[in-house]
């Protein structure tokens, strides 16, 4: 016991310790610093960085499609994509080819094209990112720090693929932020104004942009929206300085907000770990809706958090489930938007309030069983709700009642999860077991008998049960 309560202290004071230790090991990369394993040539021309300073964010995340995440300048072919086409499509660079395409999945006949749908620029914050040196035939990743300035190629939902002065393939950074051990080394010194808690992780857009919008970074009042897939040949100015009115956000889900923050020059702040869910629902931004900004100015939004609990799941858990599942992030912003339009009327209406020893067939019954009005005259549709064919033979007419006694003995039993309740005791009294609201699973099965004992006055007993059984449903709680 001694031993064992010393190697429990060991590893709790091993596990403190792990977690104020850096899990990350990343590797600096300054703009203009050639990279000691490039695909390409560092000295061939193939793209030029330039001197920017890494701006503060209010999160360490950041969507491709934030407006002035990334910058541009009056100079055209800051990277030369078509001469990388030319490179990676030679023969002679085949076995380059291959690695670079294998880096980001693709297979070599597909760089062409890929190449087609980049945009470069120029980031304007210190960047995290899965950088590949090329060493020994093979793309070898690494985690690496990308200093502002340097010229990338972004993908039509923003991520930083290729960096155009080596080449190198790119892929998003994978880990905890505020985890990471960077390393300045090989040249890579620490620059000016480096500062860890500005540094800043790239998520996909919610959808495959048109056009980037860029600021100068030789002037910020000037920005630059660049089509995607384009060098710069097809760019046009507008004013960055013209303030833009926050649009109306509360009740859209986190994507549509961000889309129209997008749209409006306006950038979105999340104050959670993470970003939430896109299906999350805004319930208020700040500042509000009609504030004017600047353009690239921040937005914070805040969503709803995980509702409680709900009392209509236990009886309705088919209904809830369904709608609530389609959110794939963690934090469930699914039942909340999908609740109030979906879920509500089947998990509020009949198949909450639907006794929980009924078993799935319950789900159909409520739409047809639920209104009391269908006792009487449509029990056409009310009768298949029960389940029991003996009950829906009464409904239809008065002659068959007698036939349809014995199949209702046989029938109900296999159909009923209450079989606990002999259905022999029932013929006994039949008017016994209607009054008990809480058995409205067993009446359908009582009330077939008593067209034996009485021709016309059952039939008339035959539709309150039915009727009863909604009440004694609405009355559960």
């Amino acid at each position: 016991m001694r031993k064992l309560a010393v190697l429990v202290v060991f590893l709790l004071a091993l596990g403190g310790c792990d977690a104020n230790t850096p899990l990350f090991e990343v590797k600096a990369v300054a703009a203009g610093v050639p990279s000691l394993a490039p695909f390409f040539a560092e000295d061939s021309g193939l793209g030029r960085d330039a001197r920017v300073r890494s701006r503060p964010v209010p999160s360490g995340l950041q969507q491709g499609d934030t407006p002035g995440l990334y910058g541009g300048t009056e100079q055209p072919k800051i990277c030369d994509v078509e001469r990388l086409k030319r490179f990676l499509t030679a023969p002679r660079n085949a076995g380059k080819a291959r690695a670079w395409a294998a880096a980001l999945e693709l297979r070599t006949d597909q760089i062409p094209g890929y190449l087609d749908r980049l945009t470069p620029v120029l980031l304007r914050h210190d960047t995290l990112a899965l950088n590949h040196d090329y060493k020994k035939g093979k793309a070898v990743p690494f985690r690496a720090l990308l200093q502002a300035g340097i010229a990338v190629l972004v993908d039509e939902k923003g991520l930083p693929s290729v960096k155009c002065s080596c080449g190198n393939p790119l892929r998003p950074f994978e880990g905890d932020t505020s985890r990471i051990s960077v390393t300045f080394e090989d040249g890579n010194e620490k620059w000016q104004g480096y500062d860890r808690s500005e540094v800043v992780v790239v998520r996909p857009a919610s959808r495959e942009l048109e056009r980037i919008a860029l600021v100068d970074v030789e002037d910020a009042e000037r920005g630059i929206q660049r089509p995607v897939g384009t060098t710069g040949e097809a760019d046009s100015d507008f004013d960055a300085t013209k303030r833009r009115a926050v649009p109306r956000l509360a009740g859209t889900t986190f994507a549509e907000a961000s889309r129209r923050l997008s749209d409006a020059g306006l950038a979105v702040a999340y104050g959670g770990e993470g970003l939430p869910p896109d299906r999350a629902r805004v319930v208020s931004t700040e500042p509000g809706a009609g504030a004017e900004l600047p353009f690239g100015a921040y937005v914070t939004v805040r969503v709803a958090t995980t509702p409680p609990a709900l009392p209509a799941p236990p009886a309705g858990s088919g209904t809830p489930t369904s709608a609530g599942p389609t959110g794939v992030r963690p934090t469930e912003a699914g039942p909340t938007s999908g609740g109030p339009t979906s879920g509500a009327p089947t998990s509020g209406g009949a198949t909450s309030q639907e006794p929980p020893s009924q078993r799935p067939r319950s789900s159909t019954a409520p739409s047809s069983s639920g209104p009391s009005s269908s006792s009487a005259a449509p029990p056409g549709s009310g009768s298949p709700g029960s389940g029991s064919p003996g009950s829906g033979s009464p409904a239809t007419s008065a002659a068959p009642p007698r036939s349809s006694a014995p199949p209702a003995t046989t029938s109900s039993p296999p159909t009923d999860t209450g079989t606990d309740t002999p259905p022999k005791a029932t013929g006994e009294p039949p008017r016994t077991p209607s009054p008990p609201p809480r058995t409205t699973s067993s009446p359908p099965r009582a009330t077939s008998p008593p067209p034996q004992t009485s021709g016309s006055p059952p039939q008339t007993t035959n539709s309150p049960p039915p009727a009863t059984t909604t009440p004694a449903s609405s009355a559960t709680p």
